[in-house]
């Protein structure tokens, strides 16, 4: 299996995709509202973002199935694409900071052959679910993605998570592995190794809304290892949900060696050798050492854009983990 990116089929999928975390200093400096929950700063925000999401979400595939689903913490979308292969259980992805459905566009339809394939919007994140009531912790967190998938008309799913959705992913499982028969963790944030004070002090101008779109576009493409993001449909769609939509949610708590090593699903680790949201070294080792039931696989060449920059290979190591596990 070659270590060479694919050759990309569009320019934005070099784009870390929302893959973005702040610090806690940067949220506390930007989400000064009195609202309780993520909201859009202003109608014409929301527009501006809504239409950067509808212009990204062309380069998917048709959705057999559109969903709104209702949870305690409010109104949860997801999308069903009929895949063509025979996995038993389908792909669920959920996407990092700020990217939503559209993230997963160069990914689709190399997934899709392993079998159906689910994606969700992040709930109190920028795009096309709502959030109706406070999440305050890791178990809100897990909450309303358990009450998502149990709503939906599976008994389990192969989870893959990318950055702050690979969090997501992981704390899901610690609460409650049922209806989880794979982890996929794609360079996951807050799992394997600390985020740097370089990336979240960085991070501080671009979580300021109303500094110029150019700093927003500098520390995307600084996540991205210096990819172009201008005029790029899913970077227009970060930056506008970088800009539109105030997040009220927790800080993801790292998780410790102790807590991962009480995974008991099968864990597929990806991390991306050049990620500056955490050490990639530190990452892998902290992996090898504490899952479990974990394969690592080091992509020395990615960014934390690595789903983008690898579809071919990622979907191959993920096709690999669903085949071993097709029984669970």
């Amino acid at each position: 299996m070659s270590d060479q990116p694919s050759k990309p089929r569009r320019r934005y999928l070099r784009i870390a995709a929302g893959a973005v975390i702040i610090g806690a200093v940067a949220v506390a400096f930007v989400m000064r509202s009195p609202s309780p929950v993520g909201h859009w700063n202003s109608a014409d925000d929301q527009d501006r973002f809504l239409t950067a999401y509808d212009r990204a979400f062309q380069d998917l595939p048709a959705p057999a199935e559109t969903l709104d689903i209702r949870t305690d913490y409010g109104v949860v979308r997801v999308y069903r694409f009929d895949g063509t292969g025979t996995s038993t259980h389908p792909l669920f992805l959920l996407p990092g900071r700020s990217s939503a459905t559209p993230v997963w566009a160069d990914n689709l339809p190399g997934l899709l052959t392993i079998g159906d394939v689910y994606t969700v919007d992040l709930l109190g994140e920028p795009g096309r679910s709502i959030q109706e009531r406070p999440i305050s912790g890791d178990d809100d967190q897990a909450a309303w993605l358990d009450q998502t998938l149990t709503a939906l008309p599976i008994s389990k799913v192969h989870l893959v998570g990318l950055s702050i959705g690979g969090w997501t992913a992981a704390n899901l499982a610690l609460h409650d592995d049922s209806r989880i028969a794979t982890l996929t963790l794609i360079d996951p944030v807050q799992v394997f190794a600390d985020i740097p004070w370089s990336t979240a002090i960085r991070a501080l101008p671009a979580a300021v809304p109303w500094l110029p779109k150019s700093w927003r576009d500098s520390f995307n493409s600084y996540t991205a290892g210096g990819a172009e993001v201008e005029n790029v449909p899913i970077a227009d769609m970060i930056e506008a949900g970088m800009h539109a939509y105030s997040l009220k949610l927790p800080q993801p708590t790292r998780i410790t060696e102790d807590r991962l090593a009480a995974l008991d699903v099968p864990v597929l680790a990806v991390i991306a050798g050049r990620s500056v949201m955490h050490d990639a070294q530190e990452a892998v080792d902290t992996a090898e050492r504490a899952l479990p039931n974990g394969t690592v696989q080091l992509y020395p060449d990615a960014s934390h854009a690595v789903s983008g920059e690898y579809p071919d290979r990622l979907r191959d190591d993920i096709a690999e983990l669903v085949d071993d596990n097709n029984d669970r």
